[in-house]
């Protein structure tokens, strides 16, 4: 009966010290430049808005637009897991890349930047890669970290 309890008490402590609370969770700075921490993109005649829910013809944005200048190193937020390629588009051009991530009780990508890798762990701060130059594709656009939650929702919050 004493091993029991003891298993059981272990088993809640591992369960327990694996659940975070996501609502409390705040994206550390992503990019080294520009140098203040994570300015939102704002809008621009040419190709909208850069919040989330922002009209994109008949659809929306989904994600949240972070400035970050072409060739700009980009961080990791906090501890986060590499899960992968992302990409934002079907056809390829010179910006279709990303990543997944997840962290903190969280599932998101990034997309605009090569990853150095696209599996293992880093640590807050640590370097993900670099910002891929979004002028080719957009020109005159302001270049940007696209921030997207996997489930959609708005990422707002934890910025």
């Amino acid at each position: 009966m004493r091993l029991y309890i003891i298993f059981s008490f272990l088993l809640f402590a591992v369960i327990c010290s694996s659940c975070v609370d996501a609502s409390r969770v705040k994206f550390g700075r992503l990019c080294s430049r520009p140098s203040n921490s994570n300015i939102k993109r704002g809008c621009d005649r040419k190709y909208g808005c850069g919040h989330y829910g922002a009209s994109r013809g008949k659809q929306k944005h989904l994600g949240l637009d972070i400035l970050c200048d072409d060739g700009a190193i980009v961080y990791a937020p906090f501890d986060v897991k590499l899960n992968g390629i992302s990409r934002p588009y079907s056809k390829n051009n010179a910006i279709n890349n990303g990543i997944n991530l997840s962290g903190q009780g969280l599932c998101f990508k990034m997309f605009y930047v090569k990853p150095d890798r696209y599996t293992g762990t880093l640590k807050k701060g640590q370097r993900i890669g670099r910002m891929l130059s979004m002028q080719s594709v957009y020109p005159g656009i302001p270049s940007h970290v696209h921030v997207q939650m996997c489930d959609r929702s708005d990422p707002t919050k934890y910025f």
